[in-house]
């Protein structure tokens, strides 16, 4: 185990600091476009929610392409691993198209939701730019895939937070203007985040291309048909679950939504924070996922569990830090990211109740990082799809709603459908990989 720590951390830090671009440029975003005012922070906080939902699909669709590499890398087949680059951009490329298409229609469904009017007033012109913006999205994760799989995870990340740095100065020049233009307003930091995705990702392919290290991974390799249809279904699963996730938490979104334009704004400050604490977990589910790949293309299974145990550990200690730092800090974040006195007001105990949540969400998500390296999707599905649709989303209608918590309620009956996926997914994984 202190040897499978030791690697896990080596591997993860980059991975965690790549993913955490995703999340800063949403942080970015948010910090760069409140002093717009409330309404224009909550579009911002719809426009979050209902890309969450897109972004899981693709990433957890794509995922099994850095899956199969890691298995093709632990075996030494490069070719393999080749092939599984090539028809894995082919499947990025079309399923981001199609998230693109998805998120543009799903705009549609706001209104008889409920969501404010105001807000919806000036929602499309920053809700399009980040619909297009899935396609290079996809695209990046698929070469990030192609860099974490073959121990390159400094590579990945050095081009995600290309993308984070070209986001800042551009929000800057769209959103404010410059030299007397005076800019798009929250238009601007759409395409702003359109752009930064764009630059980022040719700046990978770039590399991919012509670097002297991606030699053995850009050979001749047709994308056939059935090579196509086996990865997209290899994926469908682990798709499947991230939207389940991912949905739910864009559904919390639009229950809080119906507690109007101030609850948004107070949610999307609280999330945009904890969420970057969140990329250590995710970071390391996606170490877990690769080294648990690894060791089976090498055909080592004894260390399944140790990989298991060194990820779930170190995330757990993380997330008693993290629950313990949203505590203290949490108001103080508030001030400096509102003046409004009623989203600070509501950030504070919206701080308190999602602290408490973060050891149960990290443990669950490593878990489910190390079964998705052993390819094992379809249940672990399953017991997501159940626990978040048929157990966590009532609880937390119903808290919120109908036992009058409020939003405090909505995110305190989320939680208890994430504590039972902490317990539920570990087990699973400590069946599969019993050496008996």
């Amino acid at each position: 185990m202190r040897t499978e720590a030791k690697t896990l951390f080596q591997l993860a830090v980059p991975i965690i600091i790549g993913l955490g671009a995703a999340m800063l440029q949403g942080l970015i975003d948010t910090v760069m476009i409140a002093p717009l005012g409330t309404t224009s922070l909550a579009a911002v906080s719809l426009t979050t929610s209902a890309a969450i939902i897109m972004y899981s699909a693709l990433y957890g669709l794509i995922t099994i392409v850095g899956i199969q590499i890691a298995q093709a890398h632990g075996a030494g087949d490069t070719a393999r691993a080749t092939q599984a680059i090539r028809t894995g951009w082919t499947l990025a490329l079309i399923a981001g198209l199609i998230g693109t298409a998805a998120m543009l229609a799903l705009i549609l469904t706001l209104r008889p939701l409920g969501q404010p009017p105001e807000v919806l007033a000036i929602l499309a012109p920053y809700w399009v730019p980040i619909a297009l913006s899935l396609v290079p999205f996809t695209l990046l994760f698929t070469l990030k895939s192609l860099f974490e799989s073959t121990d390159r995870a400094w590579l990945a990340a050095g081009f995600a937070y290309l993308g984070v740095a070209a986001n800042i100065p551009l929000n800057l020049i769209l959103i404010y203007g410059a030299f007397g233009w005076e800019g798009l307003g929250l238009m601007g930091g759409g395409i702003a985040t359109l752009v930064s995705q764009i630059l980022a990702y040719g700046a990978a392919h770039l590399y991919w291309a012509f670097a002297p290290s991606m030699r053995a991974y850009r050979g001749p390799s047709p994308v056939r048909l059935p090579v196509l249809s086996a990865q997209f279904k290899g994926g469908l699963p682990v798709a499947i679950g991230y939207v389940g996730e991912g949905g739910a938490f864009a559904v919390v979104g639009i229950i809080i939504g119906l507690f109007g334009a101030t609850a948004l704004a107070s949610t999307q400050i609280v999330v945009a924070v904890a969420g970057i604490a969140y990329m250590l977990p995710l970071g390391m589910a996606t170490a877990v996922s690769i080294r648990v790949g690894q060791a089976i293309g090498r055909a080592e299974p004894v260390r399944l569990r140790a990989i298991g145990l060194a990820g779930g550990g170190i995330v757990a200690l993380w997330m008693l830090g993290v629950t313990a730092a949203l505590i203290l800090g949490g108001l103080p974040l508030a001030r400096l990211l509102s003046d409004d006195p009623m989203v600070i007001a509501l950030a504070g105990p919206l701080f308190l109740t999602i602290a408490l949540m973060q050891v149960f969400d990290g443990v669950q998500a490593t878990a489910l990082g190390a079964l998705r390296g052993m390819m094992d999707t379809a249940i672990p599905t399953a017991i997501t799809l159940v626990i978040y649709w048929l157990l966590a989303l009532p609880l937390a209608y119903v808290a919120g709603h109908v036992w009058g918590y409020g939003p405090v309620g909505v995110w305190a009956g989320y939680g208890v459908g994430l504590a039972i996926a902490a317990v539920i997914l570990p087990l699973r994984f400590w069946r599969k990989t019993n050496p008996a």
